[in-house]
């Protein structure tokens, strides 16, 4: 695929012959937007809006591509963007643990490996247990730990609500017992008995939220649908660091490509489709440009730092 050409370089170009040189448009071909997780949840849907919504205004054929880490979480999915090309081709539509967790665990993905095209979603996380677990928020949780084996499920240790849970219960004087991770954390995963405590998106346990118990909700709000719930951050003390997803490019592309992936993504999450999956599901639906998202980063990486410190103790 051609590279676009630069400003800086159009203008050279226009000096030196005197004429306006013919500028590839992006995309000039299909475009891959990569979801490290399976199908179904939150960032997943959202991003095939996108896609449609790309391919339609653009001309160009665009896929959502599930690219699944199990234990490993996204960064497997995030890697494949990193080793990929800078000519927008391939975009990552990650959570907040790729930029955030990614430079800290040692696995080639540096603070500055990514550029944020924009943030568009903040999970609905929980804290959710089954309904006769006979614990309903994170206080009865903290007792019932403290004489009895709990075993959290999670969708990655690195990941910042699986620190926030680890950091809460620190907090709180008890620990897990055991956990694990899973590419997928819903009524199942409760029902079978895999794990006491998940970690997970409300979207994933709503079928059955009426035969559950959430602890809490993870996220600088309650959410209104879940009555009652306090976050996690108002019952255990620590910061309210919220899950996000959002567009990266690798480091290197042009900005005429991130310039017109915001213009698609914006309007994606301003449409009724998004709004109306914000309205039904408690997620929260936005569009953050790429200045404000990279400050978003600094401070998140501060607030992260701070819940591998509680942990540490």
């Amino acid at each position: 695929m051609k590279k676009i050409l630069t400003l800086a370089a159009l203008a050279a170009t226009t000096v030196l012959s005197g004429t306006m040189p013919a500028v590839a448009e992006y995309p000039e071909g299909p475009v891959q937007f990569i979801v490290p997780w399976p199908p179904g949840d939150f960032e997943d849907i959202l991003t095939r809006m996108i896609a449609a919504d790309f391919s339609e205004k653009t001309g160009q054929s665009a896929s959502v591509v599930n690219r699944p880490g199990g234990g490993d979480g996204p960064f497997p999915g995030a890697l494949e963007v990193l080793e990929g090309p800078t000519d927008g081709s391939m975009v990552g539509s990650f959570v907040i643990g790729v930029p955030v967790v990614g430079p800290q665990i040692d696995i080639g993905i540096e603070e500055d490996s990514f550029t944020p095209v924009g943030i568009f979603l903040t999970y609905p996380f929980v804290l959710a247990a089954s309904g006769d677990a006979g614990y309903s928020n994170m206080s009865e949780l903290a007792a019932h730990a403290k004489d009895n084996d709990v075993v959290l499920g999670h969708f990655g240790a690195g990941l910042t609500p699986t620190l926030a849970s680890f950091a809460a219960a620190e907090k709180m004087g008890f620990s897990f017992a055991d956990d694990a991770a899973f590419d997928m954390l819903d009524c199942n995963t409760l029902s079978s008995g895999d794990a006491d405590v998940i970690n997970t998106t409300l979207a994933l346990v709503e079928p059955c939220l009426k035969d559950i118990n959430i602890l809490a909700n993870i996220g600088s709000e309650p959410i209104a649908k879940l009555d009652g719930v306090q976050t996690l951050s108002a019952q255990s003390g620590i910061n309210d660091l919220e899950l996000w997803n959002g567009l990266f490019v690798k480091k290197g592309t042009p900005q005429e490509v991130i310039d017109v992936l915001s213009e698609v993504a914006s309007a994606t999450m301003a449409g009724e489709e998004a709004q109306q999956l914000m309205a039904e599901t408690g997620a929260r639906v936005y569009w953050q440009g790429m200045e404000e998202s990279a400050a978003r980063i600094v401070t998140d990486r501060a607030k992260s730092d701070e819940l591998n410190a509680i942990i540490s103790k």
